[in-house]
């Protein structure tokens, strides 16, 4: 076996096993270190099999040389390909500039602990998109699940118990509901691996309880999604969450979900039951509609950053499921593509947040005032990805919604309302972002003085995500190639 062949185990296995060494080192800096180490080392295996993959084709790994769908099955594809680079970039990123941060929010001897929590949900993320068997999604979401709740928990904000304590209870539930409709097919069909149930779907007589299965499995992907109206979780984990665990979790945590709601719905259900796809399209477009409208009104009306940002998060949550309900090759593309542009744009926003945080004593917009003028290069890299998160020419965010308003003009009269909406959401994104453009650059500074100065890396990261946002929005072939594989492979097994 070549040493590709054995990438999608290592993508999993390595964050596994640098967990206790990561636990075990206590001198200062070597945990963030050995956890730097790691991630850029799964990013880039994630890197090598994306450009494997660039041509088409899938790898596929049995764990312990068991052939599914009698063993465990590890799967690459251009879909999960996209995403690994989203979930190891978005978390090497963070790692690599947020080293001053973390040690101002999190006590030196708690480090060591908080980066193995790190670590294991990168595992557990990395593992859900990987997997191709339904019940070691679970296993893996749980995984990150529990790991992102001590993330969240472990700054120094009180305020973050609650907002963990409601994700907890809505994370639990969501999950509960994916793993009662997973066992209602593995009760129908026998197995659990993804492309055999859906091959063993088509032969249930009483397609009764595939029919109620599909409904728990959306129902609790979408409350682990954050889709409108199962957001409420959300706001408040990545408001009260330490700043660096925001970036990682704002650009990666919601759509690793959606992967998996699309996965299982465009695999399973849509091929094998009659009238599924209409229902598909019926139940999730009119939430994805006012997911952009109700989420954007709510930033525009928010006083604190990060909430602003939180619930522009579950507004372009709504234009990736807008993508995937129009069930066409441009649609699906637009989602997957708004998939990885989202996370750049989010991950650019929040980590010029983490600049900020370390220089003002407030992130509420007023106290953003003369910002600007303090801290040029990082209001310059949040303009940057406020524009793309807005779809402004030449950034990233711009191509998603171009393929997104191509895909919605195909379905004539009802196409015009989804583009009517698609760019009222980015005139209403254009309102909140320049609330806080408008309070950096043209409002007075206050008096005091900053309180730390921005630690070089951090900025440079910054800068770089803000520059990938720019290039990105150029040279779209990679991203773009990917998606359209991505949703080709969706609707190969489709109707």
């Amino acid at each position: 076996m070549t040493l590709l062949e054995q990438l999608p185990a290592l993508q999993v296995a390595i964050p596994f096993l640098a967990v206790p060494l990561v636990m075990l080192l206590r001198p200062r800096g070597f945990a963030w270190l050995a956890a730097v180490v790691t991630s850029a080392f799964v990013f880039c295996t994630a890197c090598a099999m994306t450009v494997h993959l660039l041509g088409g084709g899938h790898l596929d790994y049995a764990m312990g040389s068991w052939s599914p769908p009698y063993g465990i099955e590890l799967r690459v594809d251009s879909f999960s390909a996209i995403l690994l680079l989203v979930i190891t970039g978005a978390s090497t990123l963070a790692l690599l500039g947020g080293q001053q941060s973390i040690t101002t929010q999190i006590e030196s001897h708690r480090q060591p602990m908080f980066f193995a929590a790190w670590l294991l949900a990168l595992a557990g993320l990395s593992g859900i998109v990987l997997s191709g068997d339904a019940f070691n999604i679970f296993v893996f979401m749980e995984i990150s699940s529990l790991a992102s709740y001590v993330l969240i928990a472990g700054g120094p904000d009180r305020q973050a118990l609650p907002a963990v304590f409601k994700y907890l209870v809505m994370g639990t539930l969501g999950a509960t509901f994916y793993l009662i409709g997973v066992g209602l097919v593995y009760m129908m069909t026998g197995t659990l691996n993804l492309a055999d149930m859906s091959d063993r779907v088509q032969a249930v007589a009483d397609q009764t309880p595939i029919l109620v299965a599909a409904g728990f499995i959306t129902i609790g992907l979408a409350l682990k999604a954050a889709i409108f109206p199962l957001h409420a979780w959300l706001p408040n984990a990545y408001t009260f969450a330490p700043h660096i665990v925001t970036v990682f979790l704002a650009a990666c945590a919601t759509k690793v979900a959606l992967y998996v709601l699309l996965r299982f719905d465009f695999v399973v259900f849509q091929p094998n039951l009659a009238g599924h796809t209409l229902q598909f399209s019926y139940f999730l477009m009119p939430l994805a509609l006012l997911a952009i409208i109700v989420a954007s009104v709510m930033a525009m009306r928010e006083k604190h950053l990060k909430r602003l940002l939180a619930y522009s998060s579950v507004a372009q949550v709504g234009y990736i499921m807008l993508g995937a309900s129009l069930v066409s090759q441009v649609g699906i593309t637009a989602g997957v593509l708004h998939v990885f542009n989202h996370a750049l744009a989010k991950g650019t926003l929040f980590l010029a947040v983490a600049c900020l945080a370390l220089r003002l004593s407030s992130l509420g917009i007023a106290g953003l005032a003369g910002a600007a003028r303090m801290m040029p290069l990082t209001m310059a890299a949040f303009v940057v990805g406020g524009l793309s998160l807005i779809g402004v020419p030449g950034t990233a965010g711009f191509v998603s919604k171009w393929y997104l308003i191509s895909a919605a003009l195909a379905h004539d009269s009802l196409g015009l309302l989804l583009v009517v909406v698609v760019v009222l959401g980015s005139l209403m994104a254009v309102v909140y972002i320049w609330r806080v453009i408008e309070v950096a650059y043209f409002a007075d500074a206050p008096d005091t003085a900053a309180s730390r100065p921005v630690p070089a890396l951090l900025l440079w990261v910054t800068c770089v995500a803000a520059a990938a946002n720019l290039y990105f929005g150029l040279a779209t072939g990679v991203p773009v190639s990917l998606a359209q594989a991505a949703a080709g492979s969706l609707l190969g097994v489709a109707p």
